[in-house]
């Protein structure tokens, strides 16, 4: 049985691994172990991940290793651990079934199995397919004691323990029946939100940006709808947004943004927009792509009262000085490792089952 030590200096060398990809520059570097077997490789993995999947840019899925080469160091992984006791003596197999919107969506799932001692099988998204098998092997040349504890199965799932599954709400209701026998977390779709509250500064609204249109908007800590002040002027807002105007010279996005809005013009809505956003008066908290949707509040301790009413279908709400919990302006894609999805601590669980 591997030990939790060797078990974090694995995953901190992973980690070492995918320091050299990040948005700014690709640097092959002569430190990281089995660099000749796997730096290319990995290169080439990036290209299909991209070729498969057109909202998996470059940027996207480099600006994802960048982010996890940056959780995966021996102290945030020590720290990690050392929140929940993972004296684990009955190693239990623990399948995932991954969601597919943003690249290694389902990364700290695997991460949170094999650190707790248990062994994983993972149903991939076929939209995100071709990473995560290829950081798997490079975990088993780094810990040998990895090998026979990880497998990819495009099968249905069966001989497992224990369930961690993401998807949308109608799929939500399918695992609950399906594993309603075995110990389980179950993920339905969440979005994010931003109170804005009249004091945010121009470099707030910039960094509201990034919380808007990083991966195109398609995770679950993306800010999707704005709860608003009464008479709120909305120019603030749109001149940050202007920071990712190029967002639009992407093919899929810019047809969706078109889709959407004819759709929008079509049924008469009222919309502002600025030819790469559109913002629309809507109660909802899933907006489509190219698309905010926002409320007016009267009061905060109202909007506070929704926010706690409607907390199962909020991932972050992105403030200032507003609400416990809140996330900081432009760090909804930074996430230390301790913030659990759905507020669901998987080492937890993953310590009980």
């Amino acid at each position: 049985m591997i030990t939790i030590q060797n078990r974090i200096t694995a995953f901190a060398k992973l980690g070492d691994f995918l320091s050299q990809f990040s948005t700014d520059n690709i640097i092959k570097r002569d430190d990281i172990e089995h660099n000749e077997i796997f730096f290319d490789g990995f290169l080439h993995q990036i290209k299909i991940a991209q070729e498969n999947n057109s909202w998996f840019t470059k940027d996207n899925v480099l600006f994802t290793l960048n982010s996890w080469s940056k959780s995966l160091t021996n102290s945030n992984l020590t720290t990690f651990t050392n929140s929940i006791n993972l004296d684990i003596k009955s190693p239990k197999k623990v399948a995932i079934i991954m969601a597919g919107n943003i690249p290694l969506v389902g990364f700290h799932d695997f991460l949170s199995v094999l650190i707790s001692g248990h062994s994983v099988v993972v149903k991939q998204s076929s939209s995100d397919k071709h990473l995560l098998p290829f950081l798997a092997k490079y975990l088993e040349y780094v810990e040998a004691d990895f090998k026979g504890k990880i497998t990819f199965t495009e099968e249905k799932l069966s001989d497992f323990d224990a369930v961690i599954a993401t998807g949308s709400n109608n799929t939500a209701r399918y695992f609950e029946y399906y594993f309603k026998n075995k110990p389980s977390i179950i993920r339905k779709s969440r979005n994010s939100v931003a109170v804005i509250t009249g004091k945010e500064t121009e470099e707030d609204f910039v960094k509201l940006s990034d919380d808007i249109f990083q991966y195109f908007g398609l995770g679950c800590r993306n800010v999707s709808k704005l709860f608003v002040p009464k008479g709120f002027d909305f120019d603030a807002f749109f001149t940050g947004m202007y920071a990712k105007k190029d967002i639009i010279n992407n093919a899929k996005y810019a047809n969706n943004y078109d889709y959407n809005k004819a759709v929008y013009l079509m049924s008469l809505f009222d919309l502002l927009e600025n030819g790469f956003l559109m913002i629309k008066e809507d109660e909802s908290y899933s907006s489509p792509i190219a698309t905010v949707f926002y409320e007016y509040y009267d009061n905060e301790i109202d909007l506070k009262i929704k926010l706690y009413e409607d907390r199962e279908k909020i991932q972050c709400i992105v403030a200032k000085d507003f609400i416990e919990n809140e996330v900081e302006f432009g760090q909804t894609q930074h996430p230390n490792l301790t913030d659990f999805a759905d507020g669901v601590n998987t080492l937890d669980f993953l310590s009980t089952i």
